[in-house]
């Protein structure tokens, strides 16, 4: 019960705090809300940097190295470990259908899939992430301004606040024992080194072709965003948010 506890505490601290900094009216009229902008660039430059020396040429040599079959297994057991933190969240947001499909969908894929495999999308039971930031803004916490994180890349100060909580609330960290517990952040983690290198050319061009490209990283970031928690944006008509996934390095 003292993990619980823990767990409500962080979350009651977590609406508290993200709901610190909303813009007043008239701040922010064409929906991008960032007033630490020079901290932000300095940030998203350390983070270029690092994208370029240790995972523009990694991501890419790491993805081309692997059959298609193993990239596969890498992405569906990443997927697999995260959907009991995904139920959780969805408890949390009372979507309880959702949360219900989702338990049954890790069941399938941890069993009959042996957590490498999607029998369950055979089943119509697809892949339905959810996180904490999400869960927030279920509660009616407001996004708060923009941020870049140092290596994680674009956030919002709801969706970082959110990150944190999230890492008290998988549980697999609390049933799994050493070193099983280490092997889902690790898939997690060679997931999106893979996915960078899958998508290197779309990244490239945000990161090293464009005129800013921290502007258009914070756009793309928001928008994506905003289209997964079904929310409208201002600036966002003329894109296609499913094209729009640069979050992240």
């Amino acid at each position: 019960m003292g993990g619980f506890r823990g767990v409500l505490a962080i979350s009651a601290l977590a609406v508290t705090l993200a709901g610190c900094s909303v813009p007043g009216p008239g701040q922010a009229p064409d929906g991008i809300w960032d007033p630490n902008e020079a901290t932000n660039r300095r940030i998203h430059d350390f983070n270029t940097r690092v994208d370029e020396r240790l995972l523009r040429g990694t991501g890419k040599g790491f993805a081309e190295s692997l059959p298609d079959g193993s990239r596969q297994a890498v992405g569906q057991f990443a997927d697999t470990v995260s959907v009991p933190q995904t139920v959780v969240n969805q408890l949390l947001q009372l979507r309880l259908w959702r949360a219900t499909k989702n338990t049954l969908r890790f069941t399938l894929n941890a069993t009959m899939g042996l957590g490498i495999m999607d029998p369950a999308a055979e089943l119509g039971l697809t892949e339905d992430a959810s996180d904490f930031g999400e869960t927030l803004a279920v509660w009616g916490v407001p996004e708060g301004a923009y941020m870049e994180l140092p290596v994680l890349g674009p956030s919002t100060e709801r969706d970082t606040t959110g990150k944190v909580v999230d890492l008290f609330t998988d549980p697999l960290g609390y049933v799994l024992g050493k070193p099983e517990k280490f092997l889902p952040p690790v898939a997690k983690v060679a997931d999106k080194v893979i996915t960078r290198g899958e998508f290197s050319t779309t990244v490239d061009s945000v990161l090293y072709d464009s005129a800013d490209s921290y502007a258009q990283t914070r756009t793309m970031y928001l928008q994506n965003r905003r289209f997964e928690l079904g929310q409208d944006d201002p600036a966002s008509a003329d894109i296609d948010p499913l094209a729009l996934d640069v979050s992240g390095f």
